[in-house]
């Protein structure tokens, strides 16, 4: 790789990062919106517009009087707006980013050949087909259990993730696992809206339009789902910055860690929901969130890390950038800047595992992060941070040449 194309990777990555951040945030707004209306509206009052329920609400200094029809109410609008465009490109913006991160980068981040030695290609087709794997699975679940108790359903979808995250682990990283099964949920939930939520709402729109009665099974469906995308949201967010945080992926026990998140993610969204429905407050999930959360913690001590004596295998980019002239001196500056911190055990106070995961007290580790060196001490001064920043620019000079040159 050039590094010309390493620095335009990284302004696509920051790109995209943030299209996803904002639509996601888009989403997520609405989506908690909305169901808090739902669940908050007050249906005791027999309405004369035949609306099944109303809100009054007061925000930036405004009165908004919400009503909402089961059905529709007699006469369509003509500026109806749909709220969609959120989750396609949040669907859309994750996704390339899965590219950008963990299909070009998959050398670094998708692939660990202590877990499984699949070239990259293999893994990243692993990966777009346990997305789709996972919307056909959860789908039919859905229609299987369509006249159930939601609660066997949620029972019925949390088996499935808790099965993708030990598969999860057992093929990629510990890092791309979690990613993984993050992206794994949330095109479920982008699915939901495509293939279910928004159809049956156009099915509605449509027989106002002929003038016939639209049948309020539609509805019933499409709040279903809505639902579960409710549910899941919370624990999506974690997955997806899960690789700030090695404690959680970098151990023997991530996937029972990721699992544990999504039951904090419920109990925590149903005091919301039943405070929001005024069924009262649910005080038990408080203490039910906070056992869950004090597992994940001693989960995540007795060995965050596992390390290995076994001779590290390069890759053929690592070893092109291995062989290039300059990198032992390259070795030394980062032995001696960067170690501190990115080894098995950190030097530096107050450090006590390395950061992000990533350690650098190896040639081998220092060649396979070439192009994270290079952009956060080389072509920048991001590393080493503030306090523990001794690198001159003479240092940050042979890095860029280094690897510009390999």
């Amino acid at each position: 790789m050039t590094y010309e194309t390493a620095l335009l990777l990284s302004w696509a990555e920051f790109a995209v990062r943030w299209l996803h951040v904002i639509t996601a945030i888009a989403w997520i707004g609405s989506s908690f919106y909305f169901i808090a209306l739902d669940l908050g509206l007050h249906r005791d009052r027999n309405l004369a517009s035949g609306a099944d329920g109303e809100e009054w609400q007061v925000h930036g200094g405004g009165f908004y009087h919400v009503q909402k029809y089961l059905v529709a109410p007699a006469a369509m609008p003509s500026d109806l707006i749909w709220f969609k465009w959120e989750s396609y490109w949040t669907w859309m913006s994750g996704f390339s980013l899965l590219v950008l991160v963990y299909y070009l980068g998959g050398e670094l981040f998708l692939i660990d050949p202590k877990v499984l030695d699949i070239p990259v290609w293999q893994g990243a087709l692993i990966s777009m087909a346990s997305l789709a794997f996972g919307w056909i699975v959860y789908n039919t679940l859905c229609k299987l259990f369509v006249n159930q108790n939601p609660t066997v359903l949620m029972v019925a979808l949390f088996g499935v993730i808790v099965g993708m995250a030990f598969f999860y682990v057992h093929v990629f990283t510990g890092r791309a696992a979690l990613l993984h099964l993050g992206a794994f949920t949330a095109t479920i939930m982008s699915a939901n809206v495509f293939f279910v939520i928004m159809p049956n709402q156009r099915i509605v729109v449509a027989d106002l339009q002929a003038g016939r009665k639209p049948d309020a099974k539609y509805g019933k469906i499409a709040k279903q789902r809505s639902t579960h995308n409710n549910y899941l949201t919370l624990p999506v967010i974690f997955l997806m910055l899960s690789n700030h945080y090695p404690l959680a992926f970098a151990n023997d026990y991530n996937w029972v860690i990721a699992c544990l998140v999504f039951l904090m993610g419920v109990t925590i969204r149903h005091w919301f929901n039943s405070s929001h429905a005024r069924n009262g407050r649910p005080y038990w999930t408080i203490g039910a969130t906070i056992v869950l959360f004090i597992l994940i913690v001693k989960l995540s001590m007795p060995k965050p890390f596992v390390y290995s004596d076994e001779v590290q295998i390069m890759s053929p980019a690592a070893e092109r950038y291995a062989a290039a002239e300059g990198f032992d001196q390259v070795t030394d500056i980062v032995l001696g800047n960067c170690s501190m911190c990115h080894a098995p055990e950190p030097g530096f106070a107050g450090v006590h595992w390395p950061p992000r995961g990533v350690m650098l007290d190896t040639p081998e580790q220092i060649a396979a992060h070439a192009r994270q060196i290079y952009l956060q001490a080389g072509a920048s001064h991001a590393m080493p941070p503030g306090v523990a920043d001794f690198m001159d620019d003479e240092s940050r000079a042979a890095i860029r040449a280094w690897f510009e040159g390999a």
